[in-house]
């Protein structure tokens, strides 16, 4: 992967994460979430974060100092 396509794929990551926080949150709020369900949201909520750490990581260069 580039640059280019890298960035890209971070910006969708970014966007399924932040609409996985907003499912999560109204899972709460419903009074009785499912705990099956809201453990899987946040089981791939996790994944996702760990995914978007690693390409952000494949993006900054490494500097020896």
């Amino acid at each position: 992967m580039d640059g280019s396509q890298i960035a890209k794929r971070l910006e969708v990551l970014k966007i399924e994460h932040r609409d996985l926080d907003a499912a999560i949150s109204a899972l709460i709020g419903s009074g009785t979430p499912e705990q099956m369900q809201l453990a899987r949201l946040k089981k791939r909520k996790l994944r996702l974060r760990d995914e978007i750490s690693m390409l952000e990581d494949q993006l900054i260069p490494d500097i020896i100092a």
